[in-house]
């Protein structure tokens, strides 16, 4: 394994714990500041993400953004392969994906201009750690071949991390919303 594979591992087990520990202390809520950054952008098609394991849930945001325009969320092809996005609605019919994350089960596709991602850890640069499976990098750098994409990180203040080690693959984001706040990352690039 090379050194940022390891220095990634290792990092990703520390922003695990602090994850987990977050999750069991959140009170109701944590999508506050995440539903005041979306009233910004009614209309525009979104995606977010139905969560797993200790990941903050957006879904309450969602919801009230999907009452604007189309909201979906990522729905895994293969690996190796950027994500598609399906429509999402309060209420619709789920099924279980890929990874345990559930996914419309009336597939109908769109393509979103903005991602709210799901992550392990963020830096204050806009760096983030995700699973490894480098899905959400190779959809954003596919999306933004296309068009401006906004991806907002979406996580508890607990995983804030001093410095992610990065590769050149690596997406940064343009926005990190926890619970406590809003980081805006654009005036740094």
């Amino acid at each position: 394994m090379s050194d940022l594979a390891t220095a990634k591992v290792e990092a990703r087990k520390h922003a695990f714990a602090r994850r987990k520990a977050a999750f069991e202390t959140a009170g109701p809520g944590a999508a506050g500041a995440l539903s005041e950054v979306l009233a910004g952008y009614r209309g525009v098609p979104l995606s977010g993400y139905m969560p797993i394991n200790s990941e903050i849930d957006p879904r309450p945001a969602m919801a009230e953004a999907a009452a604007h325009g189309p909201v979906g969320v990522p729905v895994i092809r293969g690996k190796g392969q950027p994500l598609v996005f399906s429509r999402w609605e309060p209420g619709c019919d789920m099924v279980e994906g890929p990874f345990k994350a559930m996914v419309p089960a009336r597939e109908v596709l769109f393509e979103p201009e903005i991602l709210i991602v799901p992550l392990v850890a963020f830096d204050r640069q806009g760096g983030r750690l995700g699973y490894g499976g480098g899905f959400y990098d190779r959809t954003l750098e596919e999306l933004r071949t296309r068009r401006g994409t906004l991806a907002i990180g979406f996580a508890f203040a607990a995983q804030e991390a001093e410095d992610l080690p990065k590769e050149p693959t690596d997406q940064m984001l343009d926005m990190i919303v926890t619970e406590r706040g809003v980081l805006d990352l654009a005036p740094l690039r």
